[in-house]
């Protein structure tokens, strides 16, 4: 028996080896030193975005280095100056990790390495938590995904599979449930679930078309001219245009404009510098509404442009960027 006590000990001893040599323990935070030189600078914008959205089942105990007596926080000072902002008072005590071992080189080594080997959630993973966790916005999105023959996926190429989780959510936050709605109706009906059509880009895309020209998009002219359309071609045409979703909004247009009568007005896509700019570029000095109304801008536009409308049936051969988009 004692030879097994003493096995027993030897094992609990080796095992301690792995477990960091701290104390927990709640620390005013007016006790708190933070700040220092190897920190980055304190976000006051972060701050004020976490208070907003407090939740104190999302504060992570802080990490402290005890040196000559001071509290130096390595790990946590936005957290300490969240909870401050809530609270209203630095004397609110926060749990801690205390160790009393550090030298100050050693705290700027951890912190300069404490994400190296940290695996981020993706999209889908957060998806899916949000999804366990009963949220109304997650179940809302994929009970809508999924009326339309769609399945939700992490990382694949296939028929129907939608990966681009995070442009599912932002067009639902920025343009509201009916436009996802359309959107997947308009993209699903255009190319019946072809994997590179359900890429965030052309979704985005779309969604920015549906919103920016409400009725005045046919849906079904939309359809019958996109559908002749390859999408890896929309993506090639986009990424020679604007960056980001605009440039496959623009290509969208393109398409959808060529040989109509009536085409919508591609300036409405833009706003700001950029919509100045390009009224300038089509020769508009007056970017009112009575002089933009009259201005045939797609019409001179389209006849300038060389939009192809090459079908590459089959064509399996895509680069690297175009997989960017899938996500």
């Amino acid at each position: 028996m004692s030879e097994m006590t003493n096995l027993n000990s030897e094992n609990e001893v080796n095992l301690r080896d792995f477990v960091p040599n701290v104390k927990f323990e709640l620390i005013p935070i007016k006790n708190l030193v933070s700040n220092q030189q190897y920190q980055r600078n304190l976000s006051t914008t972060h701050v004020e975005k976490t208070a907003e959205h407090f939740d104190l089942y999302q504060i992570n105990p802080v990490k402290v280095s005890r040196r000559n007596g001071q509290n130096y926080v390595f790990n946590g000072q936005h957290t300490i100056e969240t909870v401050a902002r809530v609270s209203g008072s630095r004397d609110t005590p926060v749990w801690c990790m205390v160790y009393d071992d550090l030298e100050y080189q050693a705290e700027a080594d951890i912190f300069a390495n404490q994400m190296r080997y940290t695996k981020q959630l993706t999209p889908f993973e957060i998806f899916n938590a949000n999804i366990e966790a009963g949220n109304e916005l997650q179940l809302t999105i994929k009970k809508l995904v999924e009326s339309y023959g769609l399945k939700l996926y992490g990382s694949t190429i296939k028929q129907n599979a939608i990966c681009a989780i995070s442009a599912l959510e932002y067009i639902y936050n920025k343009y509201g449930f009916h436009t996802l709605d359309n959107t997947l109706y308009l993209i699903v009906s255009t190319w019946e679930g072809e994997p590179f059509s359900l890429s965030a880009n052309i979704l985005k895309g779309a969604a920015k078309l549906i919103y920016t020209y409400g009725d005045n998009l046919n849906m079904s002219s939309f359809v019958e001219r996109l559908s002749r359309i390859s999408p890896k071609e929309v993506i090639r045409n986009a990424r020679e245009r604007n960056n980001g979703s605009l440039g496959f909004a623009e290509a969208l247009l393109v398409y959808y404009n060529k040989r109509i009568r009536y085409p919508l007005r591609r300036e409405l896509l833009y706003s700001g510098k950029k919509r100045a700019r390009f009224l300038a570029e089509m020769g508009v000095s007056n970017s009112s509404p009575e002089e933009t109304a009259s201005f045939g801008v797609d019409e001179e536009y389209l006849q300038a442009e060389d939009v192809t409308e090459t079908i590459v049936p089959g064509d399996e051969h895509f680069d690297e960027n175009e997989l960017e988009d899938m996500n």
